[in-house]
């Protein structure tokens, strides 16, 4: 009975597998080269992966430091061989801009790629990348404003309900600081990125 059992439980887990493979786009078709080439046109329209782009001259950087640290006598020499070592891998590059448009490829269709680098690739889009940085830092600091009235105000309005509903002076909390599990708007700690 238990192998009985057993068995059931692996064809169900099989069935649910290949139903969600055969649901899911990713898994349903390989992805043509045109759909990679739309997804790469996109990524580098919206710079998806300039962020990335310190990741080899940092490690190089750092290791060059340790090993100067470790081997002051040899600084001529492991500075000229890691700079030499680190060009060497600057090709490998391509495999994250490979990767990146793999993952858009996963997710947006070649149509909405194509869509997206139009769009980021215009003024508008590229004014988008541009300023949009500068706009979330004013939206983040109009949205702590707007949080901080709203406690106050909240915070008072309860205050007088309760004091007129009980007949007595009710201790209003202190509106200056949000509840203990209240949340900076960002949802973060007010840092910006």
């Amino acid at each position: 009975m238990m192998l009985h059992n057993r068995v059931r439980r692996l064809c169900a887990m099989l069935a649910a597998s290949a139903a969600l493979a055969l649901a899911s786009p990713v898994f349903a078709q390989d992805i043509s080269d045109s759909h990679l080439k739309a997804a790469r046109t996109a990524v580098a329209a919206i710079h998806a992966t300039d962020s990335f782009d310190n990741i080899l001259p940092q490690a190089a950087g750092a290791l060059e430091q340790q090993l100067i640290q470790k081997n002051p006598d040899l600084q001529n020499l492991i500075s000229k061989t890691v700079s030499e070592k680190a060009l060497a891998l600057a090709s490998r590059r391509s495999d994250l801009e490979k990767e990146a448009a793999t993952a858009y490829a996963k997710v947006f269709s070649e149509q909405e790629l194509k869509d997206i680098a139009t769009f980021y690739n215009s003024d508008a889009g590229k004014k988008l990348l541009s300023s949009g940085p500068i706009v979330t830092r004013e939206l983040v600091k109009a949205a702590e404003i707007w949080q901080n009235g709203v406690a106050r105000d909240l915070a008072q309005q309860v205050g007088q309900a309760l004091a007129a509903a009980a007949g007595t002076k009710v201790q209003p909390a202190d509106a200056s600081q949000p509840a203990d599990n209240a949340q900076p708007a960002d949802g973060g700690d007010g840092s910006q990125d």
